[in-house]
């Protein structure tokens, strides 16, 4: 295996690293350009490995499943992290009264989490089948779809930092809302039993969510079956799954909904090169065939301008844009340090 860099040896490393890998095949919307490294750990210890093997200056994406991201035609100068099939136990962990917990790392899809907890009977769980992403980036947007979302079945995460630290942290220690979530300021480091604790007085390093306990309650299979193929047969009928897309790209506004708004204005169907307002749900963008990065953002900007002029609303962006424009030097790279879904 290559080296990073001088002094850097990958050598003993168990996972695949890829060099000027184009990103449209790991992200949902098929567009966008190369990234200039990328792994895929073998397991969480092998992605310790890897991080403190990594320069520091190193510019780092962690994603999941890339089905909440675009990476811009000029790619990614740096490395990329791809959790999704890769962090991916799954088990149940233990019973706490009348909850029981169940275990996810970061790269198990949401739909798995559904399916594994109706056959264990729990319920609870089910809306996650409907979210189209990774237990990474689920926690690390608070997705959720029909009146739930992700934190509020969450009993206890599991972090991993720059360094190949990982800790242990509670609900408490984050700003969760809508579609945000944010490590609170002075949040106290929790590194798990064999891992060094920070140095005092040094800031915690930013960090990524490795995996999650998830708290449900006893169900029946039956009941959480038909919930799930209820919630799947609403989701094939209003979204476009037939096209690559990233589901919805703005967040709804306070007693209103994105999609509403960007109809109102008239906006169903229009396209620029090959990305495309879908007719059949206005706040998703799809590939018709051959859409850029850079068509697909033009897009988000012409529908997010429009609707403030014609509605005086200022949508929030749901997705997550990284990279660089086409013709920009890696230099102007933008860090962006996120879980993605």
């Amino acid at each position: 295996m290559p080296h990073i860099e001088s002094g850097h040896d990958l050598r003993a490393l168990r996972g695949e690293l890829h060099l000027d890998e184009p990103m449209k095949k790991y992200t949902s919307w098929r567009a966008g350009g190369r990234a200039e490294r990328l792994y895929l750990p073998a397991d969480l210890d092998d992605l310790r490995r890897f991080l403190r093997e990594l320069p520091g200056g190193d510019p780092l994406y962690v994603m999941g499943l890339g089905s909440n991201l675009l990476i811009r035609d000029g790619g990614w100068g740096g490395t990329v992290l791809v959790l999704h099939a890769r962090l991916n136990n799954l088990f149940m962990e233990r019973e706490k009264g009348e909850k029981r917990l169940i275990y996810a790392e970061a790269g198990v899809t949401c739909a798995k989490i559904a399916r594994f907890a109706a056959r264990h009977d729990l319920g609870g769980a089910e809306f996650l089948a409907g979210i189209p992403g990774t237990v990474g980036g689920a926690l690390a947007m608070n997705a959720g779809c029909y009146g739930s979302e992700t934190w509020e079945i969450v009993e206890q995460v599991q972090t991993f930092t720059r360094s190949g630290q990982v800790c242990s942290r509670f609900p408490a220690d984050y700003q969760i809302g809508y579609r945000h979530v944010a490590l609170k300021p002075g949040a106290a480091s929790r590194p798990r039993s064999g891992s060094a604790a920070d140095s005092a007085g040094v800031a915690v390093p930013e960090e990524w969510f490795a995996g999650a306990w998830f708290r449900l309650q006893p169900g029946g299979h039956a009941e959480s079956r038909r919930k799930i193929k209820e919630l799947l047969a609403r989701r094939a009928a209003s979204q476009p799954l037939n096209l690559p897309n990233a589901g919805s790209v703005f967040r709804n506004p306070p007693g209103d909904h994105a999609a509403r708004l960007i109809e109102s204005c008239g906006l169903k169907g229009f396209r620029i090169g090959g990305a495309m307002v879908s007719p059949k749900h206005a706040n998703f963008i799809v590939n018709t065939g051959e859409a850029t990065a850079e068509d697909i953002e033009a897009v988000i900007i012409a529908v997010r301008e429009t609707v403030r002029k014609q509605t005086g609303m200022e949508l929030i962006q749901e997705v997550r844009i990284a990279g660089a424009p086409f013709h920009a030097p890696s230099s102007n790279i933008t860090r962006h340090q996120e879980n993605d879904v």
